[in-house]
């Protein structure tokens, strides 16, 4: 490893962790030690995304890295999120992790945030895909082997029937104008289960469509599995 710095993916289970994953491990100062992922301890799911425990699981081992998974209750306050990322700066710090990384595009509330939640931690934070356009981006994604499924749709900006889609180029001519290429106001959330990183393919089927708060969630399902 020599003198790279020792990092940790924030890992939502989408295209821009894994799209910002591929860009790290290009980066010849930062070696990516790990994926850190919150989880709804309720539903015993990727928090916003819904994607199964198991299925997180599995990309973390088709990349060949740990997963770090914590757990936030339902509902979470902000006091409540900031104390579990508190205890996770903590974690990395006598991990002696030095960098944590994140997969956001352009928003700078969430660049802001991020940067002061860490602002009293030693970790320094990375952002790969920061300022990429993402209508070129996200073509760039499924050009280059990116492959997943539409996990969440936040109907108030999308239609519930985009939920369960590929994500696609037919995807991408298909949404409204207003709704960003890569889903960055949380239009919709994705579950990769294929990426130039991965060793092998992820097999899932899609599962039911329910809506609850504002949300279209299609259950993502390993293909082996029998539990619907």
């Amino acid at each position: 490893m020599g003198s790279k710095k020792r990092t940790l993916l924030w890992w939502s289970s989408g295209k821009d962790s894994a799209w910002a994953l591929q860009q790290l491990s290009e980066d010849p100062k930062l070696a990516v030690l790990g994926l850190i992922t919150t989880i709804n301890e309720e539903y015993q799911r990727v928090a916003m995304h819904g994607v199964r425990i198991d299925l997180l699981r599995r990309q973390a081992d088709s990349l060949g890295l740990p997963l770090h998974v914590w757990p936030i209750p339902n509902p979470c306050t902000n006091e409540q999120y900031e104390a579990v990322v508190a205890a996770i700066l903590e974690d990395a710090g006598r991990r002696q992790i030095q960098c944590m990384a994140f997969g956001d595009l352009f928003l700078d509330d969430v660049r802001a945030y991020r940067e002061r939640i860490l602002s009293g931690s030693d970790l320094e934070p990375v952002f790969p895909l920061w300022g990429l356009a993402t209508e070129p981006l996200a073509r760039l994604m499924v050009a280059q082997g990116v492959r997943a499924r539409v996990a969440t749709v936040d109907t108030r900006q999308l239609s519930a029937e985009f939920a369960g889609r590929m994500f696609d180029n037919q995807f991408l001519d298909d949404l409204p104008s207003g709704v960003d290429p890569c889903g960055e106001y949380g239009e919709f959330h994705t579950f990769v289960y294929d990426a130039p990183l991965f060793r092998k393919r992820l097999a899932v089927r899609i599962g039911d469509t329910v809506q609850r708060e504002g949300f279209a969630f299609t259950d993502l399902i390993p293909e082996d599995s029998s539990n619907d």
